[in-house]
């Protein structure tokens, strides 16, 4: 009879709903979900799959993170003969990457061989796509040589050295000089008339880079460079030291030949060709000298300058026998 059948679990009734013990689970089931998601965001679809791809290359694509600068970063030189010319100089370096399939020309060869040469460089080959985004861009044609960062000295080490070999201090320090093959110059020249180093500030002025160390001709081996945050301070804590403190400044009252001051503990600053000397540097110079110039040139470059007033000290030096 209706209403009396026995079966298990069947509905006896018609009206919708939750019942007992379904937790409200059949009310939430007819909720919707909201809004269907853009194509885009839904996995395992094609135009998802489309739209990582992008950003992937999008990333590839991104600028390089800068190299070099006061914080030591490694340096990146590229290209063929810069590569060759670093590794023949003794440029330091950390890996010498090769781009996979390269033509394997006779600079491929040789800056390979002189990497192996050197024993403690790695050799590692790498896609041209990985070499374009390390270079960011630049034409490196295949190889890419890490340089790693420079480590300065403390400026009161140039000064303890010197008086450790018996000697008194000279040193150069160079005030906006931007250019690093004028740095290396005046490595160069500090290192062959017997300086005992060279000083530079963190901002505006050239560090010791790849470029620096070529010109420098592998005397940046043996020459400390000390970089400090303020140079007019470091400049201050010479003087008390009792360094002479000497600019190089066009409309100096000394001529370089007659500075006797050259002949003891000093420090040679050399501005920028085009702005000299800063005006707080300037004025804690003792003395300001000039270089007599007949033929008529208003101005030196800071390597050759540096190079004329080092020789001065030398010579001086060697005649009152301190060499």
């Amino acid at each position: 009879m209706a209403g009396n059948s026995q079966r298990r679990n069947r509905r006896t009734s018609n009206k919708k709903g939750a019942t007992v013990g379904s937790g409200g689970q059949r009310r939430k089931g007819l909720e919707g979900k909201g809004p269907t998601p853009k194509a885009e965001d839904r996995k395992k679809h094609k135009a998802n799959r489309i739209a990582n791809a992008m950003a992937r290359q999008a990333a590839k694509r991104r600028p390089a993170p800068r190299r070099g600068g006061p914080k030591g970063q490694s340096e990146m030189v590229v290209g063929r003969n810069p590569v060759f010319e670093a590794l023949r100089d003794g440029v330091p370096a950390t890996t010498l990457y090769v781009q996979q399939f390269i033509d394997n020309d006779e600079r491929v060869r040789e800056a390979i061989q002189l990497a192996g040469e050197r024993g403690n460089i790695n050799l590692m080959e790498a896609p041209r796509p990985e070499l374009d985004r390390m270079t960011n861009g630049l034409n490196h044609q295949g190889l890419v040589l890490q340089v790693p960062p420079y480590e300065y000295a403390h400026p009161e080490d140039l000064t303890a050295d010197a008086y450790d070999n018996g000697d008194d201090p000279l040193i150069v320090a160079l005030d906006g000089v931007t250019d690093p093959r004028n740095l290396g110059a005046i490595v160069r020249s500090v290192s062959a008339f017997g300086g005992h180093g060279v000083v530079i500030p963190e901002r505006r002025a050239a560090g010791m880079t790849a470029g620096a160390w070529k010109t420098s001709a592998g005397t940046a081996a043996r020459t400390p460079v000390s970089r400090v945050t303020n140079l007019t301070r470091a400049l201050q804590e010479y003087k008390k030291a009792g360094l002479a403190i000497v600019g190089l400044a066009a409309e100096g009252e000394h001529s370089v030949a007659d500075l006797e001051a050259l002949g003891g503990p000093v420090v040679i600053v050399v501005g920028s060709e085009g702005k000299g000397l800063g005006r707080l540097v300037g004025e804690n110079c003792d003395y300001l000298v000039r270089i007599p110039m007949p033929g008529g040139a208003e101005s030196l470059n800071a390597g050759v300058a540096a190079g004329v007033v080092l020789y001065e000290a030398a010579r001086r030096r060697a005649e009152a026998g301190r060499v």
